[in-house]
């Protein structure tokens, strides 16, 4: 009964991946994470610099968190999966519920924040142990805050003349800002940094 309900939900997650990315195959150019001015977005170094440092953090302390189903592997890629797609997905969804960019995309962004907090760890985990793992639905919940903070923290931005913001309340989204250096956001990013630094120590 256990196997057939996960071989259920794999086939669920399964097609539902396969729609989004369906979608993002047939108009390549309606998603923004495809684009230059996205990667230029994250390439800012106090993104890069945080990032990394999260990273480290999470694959470093993996195997002395006491769970069998965190090692290196999971901990580092879906640490790149969530700098890669977080601050994208959570914008995204934003702006649709504030109907500034159509359902397509938001489906599209709920995939990838799925995938990137909790499908491809049960996919690794189910072929690493050859079953699905017990624990999927504490880590999407566990994933999911650690995901939605990500997407925060590097959304976070400086206009002139209004002060810090995230940038998907911004038109132009997500076009990166020459004045948003990380000194006139730190205060501002430092609850954030704190929350994803204790969910990280928690697992210890």
């Amino acid at each position: 009964m256990a196997d057939t309900l996960a071989y259920g939900y794999i086939t669920l997650w399964g097609t539902a991946c396969a729609i989004a990315a369906g979608l993002v195959v047939r108009s390549p150019h309606a998603f923004s994470f495809l684009h230059t001015n996205y990667r230029r977005f994250l390439s800012q170094a106090w993104k890069v610099v945080t990032f990394v440092l999260a990273a480290a953090g999470m694959t470093i302390i993996a195997p002395y968190t006491g769970d069998p189903t965190w090692d290196y592997y999971d901990a580092l890629f879906m640490s790149f999966l969530t700098f890669a797609s977080a601050p994208w997905a959570i914008g995204t969804i934003y702006q649709a519920c504030a109907r500034a960019l159509p359902l397509r995309q938001a489906y599209v962004a709920l995939c990838l924040w799925l995938f990137s907090a909790s499908w491809s760890y049960d996919l690794y985990l189910l072929f690493r142990d050859g079953q699905y793992p017990a624990t999927w639905h504490e880590n999407l919940v566990a994933s999911s805050v650690l995901y939605v903070s990500a997407g925060l923290l590097w959304n976070l931005d400086w206009r002139s003349g209004r002060g810090a913001t995230f940038g998907f309340l911004e038109e132009d989204w997500p076009q990166p800002l020459s004045d948003a250096t990380f000194s006139k956001i730190a205060w501002y990013a430092l609850p954030l940094i704190i929350l994803v630094g204790l969910l990280i120590l928690s697992f210890l």
